[in-house]
Order: C-alpha cells, then sequence, then structure tokens
C-alpha cells in the first residue's frame, strides 16, 4: 500500500479522535468554563451539525477542484479549528471551533474513500478504504482514551493542542505524499442529487440511522458524568473505560460486517438494535454498580457501533435500484444522517438531564433505539414488497 493512503489513514484517526474525545472531557469543561452539563453536551450536537452541513454541501461546493487541494484545504481547516479549541477564552469560542472541525470532518469522510481507491490498484481497492477507516477505528480504540486522559491530567486545552499535532503531521504528509494526479471525480448533476431526497426507501434508511444513533448519544454523551456520579468512579478512570469501550466498538464493527454479510443488512441491523435497545435498558439500572456498569459499557459499545456496515450497506443496496447515478451522493447524505443523529440525541440528552436525571437518558435512548428497529422491520417489509 502506498505511503500517501497512510497519510489519509492518520488524517482519519485525528478527525475521529477530535470528534469523539470531546464525550470523557465534558464534566472538565463544564467546570472549567463555568457551564452547565446539558450545554457542554453541545459540543457534541454542534460538531455533529458541522458534520451534517459540510458532508454534502463542501462536498458539492469543492466537487471540480483537485482531489489533493481539497484535502490539504480540509486538514489546514481542521488544525485551525483545534488550535482555536486550544485557545479558546470563552464556551461562545469553543462551540465556533467545534463547529468549523466538523465542517472538515463532513467532507473527508465523502471524499476520503474515493481518493484511497485512486491511490491502489483495482484488486486493492476494497482493502485500501478499509486501511483508511481503521483510523477511524483506531481513534475510539486509543485516540480517545489517550485524549481523555490527556485533558484529565493536563487540562482539557491540551488534548485540542494534541489533536493539532496530529492534524497537522497528516496535513505536511499528504502534502508530500498524495500525488496531484489523483482521479478527478465528474460532479453528480443537480437533477441526480436531488433524486435521492425523493425516494421513500433511502428516507426511510436515513430514518433508521438517524434515530439508532439519536438513541445511543442520548446517553453517550453524558457517559462521563454517568460513570463519576452514578458508578462514583474518579476522573482518572474514566479513559480506561472508555479504552474497553473503544476495543468494544473495533470488536462490533467486525462483528457486525460479517453479520450483514451472512444474513442482509435488514436482518443484522434488527439483532443489533434489538440488542442495542437491551443494553441501554440495563444501563437505567446498572450505572450505579461499578462492576455492573463496566460490563454493560463494553456490550454497549459493541452494540453501538456494529450497525456501521449494516446501514451503508442499506443505502448502497437501495441507491444502486433506485437512484443509480447518485449513489455516492446517497451514502454521503448516510454519514450526514449520522451526525444529525448524534446531533439530535446529544440534545436530547442535554434536554433530559436538565429537566430529570441522568439516569434518565439510558432507558429514553432505549426507546428512540427501539424506534429504530420498528424503522427497520418496516424497511424489510418493504423490500419484500418490492422483490414480489
Amino acid at each position: 500500500m502506498p505511503l500517501a493512503l497512510w497519510a489519509l489513514t492518520l488524517s482519519a484517526f485525528a478527525i475521529g479522535t477530535t470528534e469523539f474525545v470531546i464525550v470523557g472531557l465534558i464534566p472538565i469543561i463544564a467546570d472549567d468554563l463555568g457551564v452547565s452539563l446539558p450545554s457542554a453536551g453541545l459540543l457534541v450536537s454542534l460538531y455533529a451539525v458541522g458534520v451534517a452541513i459540510g458532508a454534502p454541501v463542501l462536498t458539492a461546493v469543492t466537487g471540480r477542484w483537485k482531489r489533493k487541494t481539497v484535502l490539504t484545504s480540509l486538514m489546514a481547516l481542521f488544525v485551525i479549528g483545534n488550535i482555536v479549541a486550544w485557545q479558546a477564552p470563552s464556551y461562545e469560542t469553543l462551540i465556533a471551533a467545534r463547529v468549523l472541525t466538523g465542517l472538515a470532518h463532513g467532507v473527508f469522510f465523502s471524499i476520503g474513500s474515493m481518493m484511497a481507491t485512486s491511490l491502489v490498484s483495482k484488486e486493492k481497492q476494497a482493502s485500501a478504504i478499509a486501511i483508511m477507516f481503521t483510523g477511524l477505528t483506531v481513534a475510539l480504540v486509543t485516540g480517545v482514551p489517550l485524549g481523555t486522559w490527556v485533558g484529565q491530567v493536563f487540562g482539557w486545552r491540551s488534548t485540542f493542542l494534541m489533536v493539532s499535532l496530529l492534524g497537522l503531521i497528516a496535513l505536511i504528509g499528504s502534502a508530500i505524499l498524495v500525488p496531484n494526479t489523483l482521479d478527478q471525480v465528474i460532479p453528480t448533476k443537480v437533477k441526480d442529487q436531488l433524486q435521492v431526497l425523493l425516494k421513500p426507501r433511502l428516507l426511510l434508511a436515513y430514518t433508521m440511522t438517524i434515530l439508532g444513533y439519536g438513541g445511543t448519544f442520548t446517553a453517550f454523551t453524558f457517559l462521563a458524568p454517568i460513570l463519576q456520579q452514578h458508578a462514583g468512579f474518579a476522573a482518572s478512570f474514566v479513559g480506561f473505560i472508555m479504552l474497553g469501550y473503544g476495543v468494544s466498538v473495533a470488536v462490533g464493527n467486525v462483528w457486525g460486517g460479517k453479520l450483514a454479510d451472512k444474513y442482509g443488512p435488514i436482518k443484522a441491523l434488527k439483532v443489533l438494535f434489538l440488542g442495542l435497545s437491551i443494553t441501554l435498558l440495563a444501563l437505567t439500572f446498572t450505572m450505579n454498580s461499578p462492576l455492573l456498569v463496566v460490563i454493560t459499557v463494553l456490550v454497549w459499545g459493541a452494540f453501538a457501533f456494529g450497525n456501521v456496515p449494516g446501514l451503508q450497506l442499506h443505502v448502497v443496496k437501495i441507491a444502486e435500484q433506485d437512484t443509480p447515478k447518485a449513489i455516492d451522493v446517497a451514502v454521503g447524505l448516510n454519514i450526514a444522517a449520522f451526525n444529525i443523529g448524534i446531533a439530535l440525541g446529544s440534545v436530547v440528552g442535554g434536554h433530559v438531564v436538565e429537566t430529570q436525571t441522568l439516569q434518565d437518558t439510558a432507558w429514553i435512548g432505549a426507546i428512540i433505539c427501539s424506534a429504530a428497529l420498528a424503522a427497520t422491520c418496516l424497511a424489510g417489509h418493504l423490500d419484500k414488497q418490492r422483490i414480489c
């Protein structure tokens, strides 16, 4: 595999770290900036809004740019956003920095797969995409817990400095290693892009994604305060639990992919959303026990992100049938749907914490994931009708 591919992988690692590391830092940031936990939770929501806007809008705007120019511009924006977060004098500035980095995230994962395939021969394209996305998985396993630990020991600002340095290394690597001759993608016509939003089965698929991730992030956004206030863990121990969560996410991704390959995306998603709903419901009762909450969090990690392969595969299969000229757009909108779910889930969780208790985020998240299960069952029914 070419060295340029590893530059993309490092970029994915830095971007994945900055997205999710905030979860472990919410209590520290809330205390330092003098804001409530729900307000600190908006740092998750508004980043996701940046991703959701950036993925379709900026991908379209930069459609005629050279791929390398887009990549280096994105990583420069990412570095600037994290430097602003590092030096943020106020909560409002930190919010602006998170939205800025979210914009870079959205476009990167929209074009990253196409760039990875352009770097290798046809028979190695799937492996190239897998290697690039390994950066995101490794971020959950190592980058997030490491960033959480750095923030707890040296202050939350140090975490953003660390991530900006990672982004700078990725930017330099991309500038040096990525060739200027990458294949230029022909922009999808606006008419074909709009067709995606007129297909009921695709809209239902996006609803599944939004509800599935909305339910997860209703509780996950406030995992650190749950572990500290309910289970009684010291702040310094939260990073270790996040490490375990990241490992279970990596295992769940592989397991979810194999499940979708073997039984098809709909059957796999039914199993995963059912398991996720049950696990979140269980968290309501186990969060007061240090041992049981750790076990629940590990199981939760496997279910929470194990649905990614199935959701993506389901969208691709529908797009191949309903919008064959805009498959990339359909997949890009599903990336936006993931982040809309994260944003809405964080907002709902913040409202629950403000009006009820931290404990209530878990069972409310379970209800939202049950709605994702119901939407999946409806999608399966519509698929059967179409086959018949």
